[in-house]
């Protein structure tokens, strides 16, 4: 089957064969940033999506779904997931906590790690034949140009250290059972309903404003991908099936300078990004550049 690279990514954009059948797909975090793009992605491929979601917050949903509420899914045993994931072919756990400022070193990520071992056990013992966690390149030992889904490790933050550590659980707790286990890493992702702190969506609330967005000096080299890309590819490993860790990615370096000239230049103003005016977060890496990885649907 022919495929072609997504415009923002060297990663094939697999053209869903229509023989492939059609799943129920279970999706955690389906109101969240990356959440709702896969949603919406799993609903254009034809799949039917049940979602467990905190009580009341159904009404931000990007498509249709049935719907299972909670007060705080990782609160939740391993009785609740299997009843909620009966008649499952795939789960995406996608939720996690994730408020910008605090994530990487909060004490929640304890509990997140915790709740998503309960998901495991309720799904393994419901006969769910594939999990998708969602992962995160600070797994990685960084920085790094080429970070390839065999790197070396080195998390460095409370957050991407829990996330390796349920990786680590998980990929021998499914080996001993029917289910295929996935592990979709996230690198630097922009795009609607981003949070105003992140590059982007600062620079273009800043040139709204008529203000000047003050920025680093922007040497930093990352690998950008649109969020509606990224969900997409996540959405694409329900159909493909592929175990293992999965770099979503673009596979491409950018200069955090060029993002920001990128989305000043659509808005047709360059002249308010002040480089240098801001320093470096600590500890920011120099370069994240990721490896895609992704096998598309039909090979």
């Amino acid at each position: 089957m022919q495929t072609e690279p997504r415009p923002d990514t060297d990663c094939p954009a697999s053209m869903r064969p229509g023989s492939l059948p059609a799943k129920t797909v279970l999706l955690t975090g389906a109101t969240g940033f990356v959440g709702r793009q896969i949603h919406r992605a799993l609903s254009e491929n034809g799949h039917s999506v049940r979602v467990v979601l905190r009580t009341g917050t159904g009404g931000r949903l990007a498509a249709e779904a049935d719907i299972i509420e909670t007060e705080d899914l990782f609160a939740e045993e391993p009785a609740f997931w299997s009843k909620a994931s009966a008649g499952v072919d795939a789960i995406i756990h996608a939720a996690w906590f994730a408020t910008p400022g605090i994530y990487l070193h909060a004490p929640e990520n304890l509990d997140c790690v915790r709740g998503s071992l309960a998901l495991a056990r309720g799904a393994a013992s419901a006969g769910v034949g594939h999990v998708i966690g969602i992962g995160t390149c600070f797994e990685y030992a960084l920085p790094s140009a080429h970070l390839s889904s065999d790197s070396p490790l080195g998390p460095t933050t409370l957050y991407a250290t829990a996330k390796l550590a349920l990786l680590q659980i998980l990929q021998p707790f499914f080996a001993g059972t029917g289910t295929t286990f996935s592990w979709a890493r996230l690198f630097y992702l922009y795009g609607e309903g981003e949070h105003p702190s992140r590059l982007a969506a600062y620079v273009r609330q800043q040139i709204d404003r008529g203000q000047v967005a003050r920025l680093s000096s922007g040497t930093q080299l990352r690998d950008f991908l649109d969020v509606r890309a990224a969900g997409a590819m996540v959405a694409q490993v329900v159909d493909t099936g592929q175990p293992g860790a999965i770099n979503i990615c673009s596979g491409r370096a950018v200069t955090v300078r060029q993002l920001a000239e990128r989305v000043a230049d659509a808005m047709g103003r360059r002249d308010l990004l002040e480089f240098g005016a801001a320093e470096p977060r600590p500890g920011d890496p120099t370069v994240v550049v990721g490896v895609c990885n992704l096998v598309s649907a039909g090979n």
